[in-house]
């Protein structure tokens, strides 16, 4: 199945059913007084996250979604049948938002979470509703409303703690391989990823955390060029992001240092908050090097790229240093999931000392 994670569709709500002016009218009562029903709702549009879906791949063809109308009243004081309420399925992770105004109407983030795209419009009133003790037989009824209709936007962000970034060739499908049940394909030429990868890190028994890989990135990724600047957003969810770099080569073709600036140099035009976000430096390809030299070779990588941050040295393809950065990551993530509990804890307590 083909990666879809941006579509744009239109949703139109069905019409409420117009109420109905009729009278009673049967043998020996002449004048059997108003008893025209309300017309029946409009159908209305939802979406739900599911998290057995994980492209919005079927919105790409079906792009026109209306419910039905609502049906008039009838005599006898019948009302009419409410339309039918569509249900549009989408994968955990959807954030819908209005195509004319960039409105945010929904961020579906949970399996199950439902959100009204179209209401339904309101049937109408019939003529029984408009009896009163002057106004025996009342002629007047109301019209259904319209539903409501848009043009929306589907937009895919995958969930995960940890994101991968890197050129194309740094290994960020080798590490996923190596320390996930994931299988992305590998090769030895750009671009083999072409759309994100996500793989489940397991600790230990009841330990354990989601990595997505993305597309590389090259220089001009957030002004269009490559592929990867399609693709930044599913690191917006992101907790930690995980900056690979191809540590083997310093030869006058590949400059590393250069390359991982131009990275982050994407990453600050795209999105600012993704910038900010914190960042893990770890230098992949160990294997390529003398084990004497790798110590000498971080160190040279470290102090012309400016970096003070976090750092390790891995080998993807032989595992070397995986397990103690997956550890390093759990226990991050674990530390920030109680830093972020506290904060909760914190401003439920503030709200009622704020009200005063």
């Amino acid at each position: 199945m083909k990666f879809i994670d941006e579509v744009t569709i239109e949703v139109h709500a069905g019409k409420g059913g117009d109420g109905s002016a009729s009278f009673r009218r049967e043998k020996y009562i002449p004048r059997g007084g108003p008893d025209g029903g309300d017309g029946g709702r409009g159908g209305s549009i939802f979406a739900i996250a599911d998290r057995n879906i994980n492209t919005l791949v079927d919105y790409r063809f079906e792009r026109i979604h209306r419910a039905r109308n609502g049906e008039p009243g009838r005599g006898s004081d019948c009302n009419g049948k409410a339309g039918a309420d569509i249900v549009l399925r989408v994968p955990v992770g959807t954030v819908v938002s209005d195509l004319d105004t960039g409105e945010a109407i929904a961020d579906l983030a949970t399996h199950e979470q439902t959100a009204l795209l179209g209401k339904g419009g309101e049937g109408g009133r019939g003529n029984l509703h408009f009896k009163s003790s002057t106004n025996r037989a009342p002629r007047q009824f109301t019209r259904g409303t319209p539903g409501e209709s848009r043009k929306l936007k589907l937009e895919l962000k995958v969930l995960a703690d940890v994101g991968l970034l890197g050129m194309p060739n740094a290994g960020k499908s080798t590490f996923i391989r190596a320390v996930s049940a994931a299988r992305p394909k590998v090769a030895d030429y750009p671009f083999t990823t072409l759309h994100p990868n996500l793989g489940v890190v397991r600790v230990d028994e009841n330990r354990s955390f989601v990595i997505a890989d993305i597309p590389g990135l090259i220089e001009g990724a957030a002004d269009g060029a490559g592929l990867g600047h399609q693709f930044l957003r599913h690191l917006a969810r992101t907790r930690l992001l995980l900056h690979l770099v191809d540590i083997a080569p310093f030869d006058v073709d590949t400059d590393p240092v250069a390359e991982a600036r131009a990275i982050i140099n994407e990453l600050k035009k795209y999105d600012v908050a993704l910038f900010d976000k914190p960042r893990w430096l770890v230098l992949n390809k160990a294997d390529l090097l003398e084990p004497g030299a790798r110590a000498e070779r971080m160190q040279r990588f470290i102090a012309d790229f400016g970096w003070q941050g976090k750092s390790f040295i891995i080998s993807a393809l032989k595992g070397e240093g995986c397990n103690e950065l997956k550890y390093a990551i759990m226990e991050y993530l674990d530390q920030s999931k109680e830093v972020l509990t506290a904060q909760d804890a914190t401003a439920v307590g503030e709200k009622p000392e704020q009200a005063r």
